[in-house]
């Protein structure tokens, strides 16, 4: 038999593989989340995501610093509001002497040159557990928006290098933008979560803050997940607004999103592989049905594969071991 092309030549052995891989994950690809806690000493374990934390402040520090050293240049911080701070205006979250304005001054002091990314949403912060302020069981955009200009600027005060809104109001990246340069943070980014789907994956994260909607859903303002043309659109917008890094989520299920705005746009791309993709993950390797460390490396393989420039993810630590 004679053939004139054979690909599997390509495909001999590890180091050829290695070779010629068209995608290839870094620790500088990772942002990792984390789940900050009032108090001291509190290491709380989440129950629907085996192996991840809320942590104290002190133990926040420690765990960026552990971070820095293994490579990840970036952290994405979400804080657990006290249910006494909860209400339905979200001033708690332009707070300046807030827990998570707290933790961005702490981290920037402890790890200067770790980028803080902060969540910009009012749900850790409402009574009701929604994105926004609430009024006869609506969510209103143009107040919310106002609040949300408010939270970014006291994160840029704090010294946040990125503010990341991921509540998907109408109008919410230029107003932010107009915020930052009116009040002279012309250095801090935005990473906007452009196409953030309704999605079923984001259970265990509502658990880790507490902060799933008290009634309804949040499908009137998160994205359709039928829809991909409305993606593209969105994402558009937002930079038209004056975001410098883009987001999708969830990742695994919207690769196909992924793509299509990365073939659409010329800013980087971020990806959240979320909560409940990485408690499949978990779930599925306690059972003994997938090899776990296999499965993390071909997930977020997948994901940069897809066109993210940048993967959320809370295999972050986990996935720097296994490339190592």
């Amino acid at each position: 038999m004679h053939l004139q092309r054979r690909n599997r030549i390509l495909r001999t052995n590890a180091s050829i593989r290695s070779l010629v891989a068209e995608t290839i994950l870094t620790p500088a690809d990772f942002i990792a989340p984390l789940f900050i806690d009032e108090g001291k000493n509190v290491v709380f374990e989440i129950p629907s995501m085996s192996g991840y934390y809320r942590r104290s402040l002190d133990g926040t520090i420690k765990e960026v610093k552990e971070l820095w050293s293994m490579g990840i240049k970036a952290v994405l911080i979400f804080i657990k509001c006290d249910d006494k701070l909860k209400d339905n205006t979200g001033k708690e979250a332009w707070n300046d002497n807030g827990l998570m304005q707290q933790s961005i001054k702490a981290i920037k002091d402890a790890v200067p040159e770790m980028i803080v990314m902060t969540d910009v949403a009012l749900d850790p912060y409402s009574i009701y557990g929604h994105d926004g302020i609430v009024e006869n069981n609506k969510i209103i955009n143009d107040a919310t928006v106002d609040a949300l200009v408010k939270m970014s600027i006291s994160h840029a005060k704090a010294g946040a290098d990125f503010v990341a809104p991921s509540d998907m109001m109408d109008g919410r990246i230029g107003a932010i933008r107009k915020g930052l340069e009116e009040n002279n943070f012309t250095n801090t980014g935005i990473m906007s979560y452009s196409a953030k789907y309704a999605s079923c994956f984001y259970g265990p994260f509502r658990d880790a803050l507490d902060s799933a909607p008290g009634f309804g859903d949040k499908k009137t303002y998160q994205m359709d997940y039928a829809n991909r043309i409305e993606a593209i659109k969105e994402t558009l917008m937002d930079i038209e607004e004056g975001a410098d890094i883009v987001m999708i989520k969830p990742a695994m299920a919207y690769l196909d999103i992924i793509r299509e705005i990365k073939n659409s746009v010329t800013v980087p791309v971020s990806a959240y592989h979320v909560s409940g993709e990485y408690a499949m993950i978990k779930a599925a390797a306690k059972m003994g049905w997938i090899n776990e460390e296999k499965a993390i490396i071909e997930s977020l393989t997948s994901i940069k594969r897809a066109g993210a420039d940048l993967i959320a993810t809370y295999f972050a630590k986990d996935a720097v071991r296994l490339l190592k």
